[in-house]
């Protein structure tokens, strides 16, 4: 069996870490699986790669926090980088010849780029079956809505893609009612559930050690997503050490991001060195395990990070991303009114605040240390089971396909 992904790469690492996750999962789960992936993250090389994936990089489009599109390394424009892109997706179907291509967030990729795609697989590989992937929340209901309808996405995803399927749920976000699908859309639509995050590849207790850390000193690991936009956040909880030291001493680790702009990630290093409590790391590819190790997570409110705060059910203070997309805020107002984490807008945020909310949260994690779901969240649990379903939704498309195949009226 064989499939093919496009994964949405604009800003951030957050989209390319969730399809290679799903990769992972499902390389495990099918015998005789071969995935390829194709994506322009820079960050590709850098992740951990499942045995069975192999990935085509496309030339690196780039997205500043206002949303404009660029070209990142190559010296050229746009159009001509979407038209070198989009060539070389048409050109890896048309010869990897998958049985399921899944589609990573816009219907018809960043700036139409996969509809060569789309129009190929239609005319010339009708049996290739093809699945839309959204994560629970793509943005205000608002937004997307004028998006979807100026974009024609509703229509497009309707004609062209087999199902939908949200790694979310619809108690804590109904996309397909905020966001007024179609009836023949909604139809067509499945709620996964969330992505259960792995628990890391070291003990708890290595982690420690690495850090120096004794059996009682408290860590706080502050985690800014790819870095690109996380400044704010890092300097922000920088400045409330100095109240957190007063109240209830930590050991911090700062897990910068390798997208963090050079001239920011030294202003915050010049600080963090200065401190004995306070650590740096640019990149890991092993997040859950410093989640693991520690007592409180502060983080921004990006899908993978969230998804990794409620697999390890870990106390946390959120302060979600809010431009150019309302999707982090979102999501962190729903979880939050749920008791699953502590969150703050990002725009009113102060230091007083965070050191406030992290003392709130460290207490908690004293009081109760074997967190479980039950006391994250009393009364609340979170569906984390969207790998077997989405193992279980491709096998049946790509078997339906081939039975329908089997049993199609041979021409006499």
């Amino acid at each position: 069996m064989k499939l093919m992904v496009y994964s949405h790469d604009a800003f951030g690492l957050g989209n390319i870490r969730r399809m290679v996750a799903i990769c992972d999962y499902l390389l495990k789960a099918v015998p005789d699986l071969s995935v390829l992936v194709v994506s322009g993250s820079p960050a590709l090389h850098q992740l951990r790669l499942p045995e069975g994936l192999d990935y085509i990089k496309l030339p690196c489009l780039s997205r500043d926090e206002e949303g404009k599109m660029g070209v990142r390394f190559l010296r050229t424009e746009l159009q001509e980088a979407l038209k070198l892109r989009g060539e070389l997706i048409r050109t890896a179907a048309a010869h990897f010849q998958p049985d399921l291509l899944l589609v990573d967030k816009k219907p018809n990729g960043l700036w139409g780029e996969v509809q060569p795609t789309l129009d190929y697989l239609k005319r010339h590989s009708p049996a290739t079956r093809m699945v839309l992937l959204l994560r629970d929340i793509l943005d205000s209901p608002a937004a997307t809505i004028a998006q979807w309808q100026r974009d024609n996405y509703y229509t497009l995803t309707e004609s062209f893609y087999d199902q939908v399927w949200i790694v979310g749920t619809a108690d804590i976000f109904d996309a397909p009612r905020e966001y007024r699908f179609p009836a023949a859309l909604t139809a067509k639509t499945r709620f996964m559930g969330y992505i259960r995050r792995g628990n890391g590849l070291r003990h708890p207790a290595v982690v420690r050690r690495s850090l120096g850390l004794s059996s009682s000193d408290r860590l706080v690991l502050v985690t800014p997503g790819g870095g690109g936009d996380g400044f704010q956040l890092a300097d922000t909880y920088l400045k409330a050490q100095a109240i957190l030291a007063a109240e209830q001493p930590t050991v911090s680790l700062i897990v910068g991001g390798p997208e963090m702009p050079a001239a920011q990630k030294q202003s915050l290093l010049k600080r963090i060195n200065q401190a004995s409590n306070l650590h740096w790391l640019e990149f890991t590819d092993d997040l859950a395990s410093y989640m693991t190790a520690a007592d409180v997570v502060v983080s921004m409110g990006g899908y993978n990070t969230v998804g990794e705060i409620l697999t390890l059910q870990k106390r946390a203070v959120v302060v979600p991303r809010t431009e150019p997309v309302e999707e982090q805020w979102v999501r962190a107002q729903r979880m939050a009114e749920l008791g699953l984490f502590t969150t703050f807008h990002p725009d009113e945020l102060t230091p007083q605040q965070l050191a406030q909310g992290v003392q709130q949260e460290l207490q908690m994690a004293i009081a109760a240390p074997s967190s479980t779901s039950a006391t994250v969240a009393p009364g609340y649990q979170l569906d984390l089971n969207a790998m077997p379903r989405i193992t279980e939704a491709m096998l049946g498309l790509v078997n339906a396909s081939r039975l329908s195949r089997l049993m199609a009226p041979v021409a006499v």
